[in-house]
Parts: structure tokens; sequence; C-alpha cells
């Protein structure tokens, strides 16, 4: 059974999470601040956090930062704020997505388990699929390893699924709305804002120089491809 962390300073906000998610299955651990929130994930095992963004002390930005310090454990934002600006910096800071209060349920549910989908996979030992190569990037999808030029890099599993996805598709042009629908398998409202922060995350991890990249490439109005190698 997977445990979901819940973490807010609104009660009720936290009562109603835990609602829903124990009527789809899940066990869930509740914090009401952030320094609780780091404490449980020293101690207790923890298959993803949503992590209140506002909240008094170490605030939920602050506590993803410390948190990406040790794990890749899928986060999920819940914030009030409803600006662009405030998501772009909860994901520039290692959040894997966010949902805006008020919140539906439904799409909440469903990005858990997408998430925990994603982060399972990664984190499991199932027979390989296949080993992906492309210019000096090697991917292998049994043991989840990813090498640079023969040196290892450490994804999340966000990362981790976007590069597999170009990986799979070399020299092919795809749209943040198409990765969005491939690696969130969610709607893609606000795709292109979400998918362009993983894409740099990613690319300051495969890169030599991630302004001048070599391997992920804007098409202009159009979206991102990997080079094909030569």
């Amino acid at each position: 059974m997977n445990r979901i962390l819940i973490c807010d300073d609104e009660k009720d906000i936290v009562s109603a999470l835990k609602i829903y998610l124990t009527a789809e299955g899940f066990e869930t651990v509740e914090a009401y601040s952030g320094d609780e929130a780091l404490e449980i994930l020293k101690t207790e095992k923890i298959d993803l956090v949503l992590m209140d963004v506002m909240m008094p002390g170490t605030d939920g930005l602050s506590a993803t930062v410390k948190l990406r310090e040790t794990s890749n454990v899928p986060v999920i934002l819940l914030t009030a704020k409803s600006e662009d600006t405030d998501k772009i910096l909860g994901l520039n800071l290692g959040a894997d997505d966010y949902v805006t209060k008020p919140f539906n349920p439904v799409e909440l549910i469903a990005r858990v388990r997408s998430h925990l989908r994603r982060y399972t996979v990664l984190g499991s030992t199932s027979e390989p699929k296949d080993a992906y190569r492309c210019n000096g990037i090697e991917l292998n999808d049994r043991t989840k390893e990813v090498t640079v030029d023969g040196k290892q890099i450490f994804l999340t599993p966000t990362e981790y699924d976007i590069l597999k996805l170009f990986l799979q598709h070399p020299g092919k042009v795809m749209s943040p709305k198409e990765i969005y629908r491939r690696v969130w398998n969610n709607d893609p409202f606000g795709a292109e804002a979400t998918v362009a922060v993983h894409i740099r995350h990613l690319r300051e991890k495969i890169e030599i120089n991630p302004a001048e990249p070599r391997y992920l490439k804007v098409v202009w109005a159009q979206g991102y491809k990997l080079e094909r190698g030569k």
C-alpha cells in the first residue's frame, strides 16, 4: 500500500485529503509544518508528498528544497496561488507537479496515481524492456541508470521519463502538450511552463553547456527534439 505524506497547516484540508486518499486505498501520514514533514521523511517510508506552499515557519518551498537534498520522492505542491510564476518557482525548486486550491479531488487522485506509477517503475527491479542510446546518452531501463559520455547522472522520475520519451523518438519534434500528455498522463493545461522547467533541469544534467545544448534542442514555435547522432 502506498503511503502519502500530507503536509498542510490547515487541519480541515489535511482531514479532507485523508478521506479522499483513504477511500482510494492509500495510507496517509499527516504533518502540519514543513519541519514536521522533514522529520517524518527521515524515519518513515513515504511514496509521495502532498506539500502546501504557504505555511508558517519552514514553508512548503523551503521544505521541498531540503527534501531534494536526500530524496527523489515525488512532491506535489498544494497552492492557493494561481500565478504561473509561483508554480514555476515550485518546479524550479524540485517539485514534480502542483495543484491549485480549491482542488478537484478527482484530478488530485489522478495526479497522485500518475506520479506513483512513474516513481514505482523507476525504483523497480522488473525485467528489462530496452536499452536506449543516442549520441553520448545511454539509458538502461532495467537498472534505471543513465549515463552521458560514460558518466552516470541521477535524474528525478519525471526527468527520467522525459529523457526516455525523447530517446524512444530521436529526431522527432514534440510539442510541450504532447510531452505533457505522454509523461504526466493528464490533460495538458499549463503544459508549456511545466515542461519547460523540467527540460531545463534535464539539460543542466545532460548538457556540457545547458545554454548551448547539443542534445535537447528547441524547435522554435513547435517544441523540443533530441538531436540524432551523426
